[in-house]
């Protein structure tokens, strides 16, 4: 058995001496060869671009660092989700054929990896720990993984996603008197502006439903595909899912955004410093999963750890 953790227009002003970003500068020399980039592109590059990426040469979270998970302020949390992953098991009989528990992380940063292996290892490497099998204190093996697609398959699996898929690269798509047109981002006069395509994008194409009632919409292709995959291991080798994320089904518009310093931020501003953040469709996720697998949800947070019990926990503490 295995257990996989997921772990109006905005414009930059430039200062009259402002600071060198090679980052933006990439961005910046990208845009002029190509032209304008869709926020999807401009989400990987600045997330996860290696070494100046957002998330690949840094610690971002805790108070240090630009926003605040749940387990970092109680162990709580993750006890209740391990209570919830064993209770889905008891009372479906969704029972693993092999007993034998092994860790796999989906890690895209090298930075976090290492910070993650100081929590549960007591093995001091410092080489890249991409596919090598080290053990935890408690001597359960782990691994790490760039890609869901490096982890072995035909096991049982626990597939944990905690705050993972709100930083999956988004599409955004605006509607026009002239139709559905790609909101791309642009670099001129010194800045990086939103801008809307002139004509209808391949993924304006492909990616819009013909019923949609929105004027504004966010569709994150990369997050359906992972979860084709997840659903996919779940059908042929047995496992529960659990996403936890900030959502909503269907309904909102315009949530791409930015953190720094645990405050809102100009998504296009101080690029590579802030996280870059888009809340979780789950009405999309859920037709991905339509047919494929049982889904159940969403609930708030707060319901599902009143339902695990929190209130008691909390009590014993």
């Amino acid at each position: 058995m295995k257990v996989r953790c997921l772990t109006g227009k905005w414009k930059v002003h430039f200062s009259s001496s402002p600071k060198e970003n090679k980052l933006l500068d990439y961005i910046r020399a990208k845009i002029e060869a190509t032209g304008p980039i869709t926020v999807s592109d401009y989400m990987k590059e600045v997330l996860t671009l290696p070494h100046s990426g957002y998330y690949m040469s840094r610690d971002v979270f805790g108070s240090s660092g630009d926003f605040i998970t749940s387990p970092e302020i109680s162990q709580v949390f993750g006890e209740l989700v391990g209570v919830w992953f064993f209770k889905i098991m008891v009372f479906s009989k969704l029972k693993p054929k092999d007993l034998r528990l092994s860790i796999h992380f989906i890690e895209i940063s090298p930075h976090l990896c290492h910070l993650q292996k100081s929590k549960l290892c007591s093995d001091n490497t410092k080489e890249d720990l991409y596919g090598k099998t080290l053990h935890t204190k408690y001597g359960y093996p782990i691994t790490w993984h760039p890609h869901l697609t490096n982890v072995p398959e035909e096991t049982f699996s626990l597939f944990l996603a905690h705050e993972f898929f709100d930083a999956m690269p988004i599409h955004k798509f605006q509607k026009t008197p002239d139709g559905w047109r790609e909101i791309l981002i642009d670099f001129k006069n010194g800045e990086l502006q939103f801008i809307l395509s002139r004509n209808p994008t391949a993924a304006t194409k492909l990616l819009i439903d013909g019923n949609e009632k929105r004027d504004h919409v966010e569709i994150s292709p990369e997050s359906g595909i992972l979860l084709d995959d997840i659903t996919k291991r779940m059908r042929e080798d047995g496992g529960i899912t659990l996403i936890v994320d900030y959502g909503h089904l269907g309904t909102k518009t315009d949530t791409f955004r930015g953190f720094k310093n645990h405050q809102l931020h100009d998504p296009l501003k101080n690029v590579g410093e802030v996280d870059l953040t888009a809340d979780v469709d789950f009405q999309f996720l859920s037709k991905h999963v339509n047919g494929k697998a049982i889904a159940v949800g969403p609930v708030t947070q707060a319901s599902f750890l009143k339902n695990m019990g929190i209130d008691v926990r909390l009590e014993v503490s």
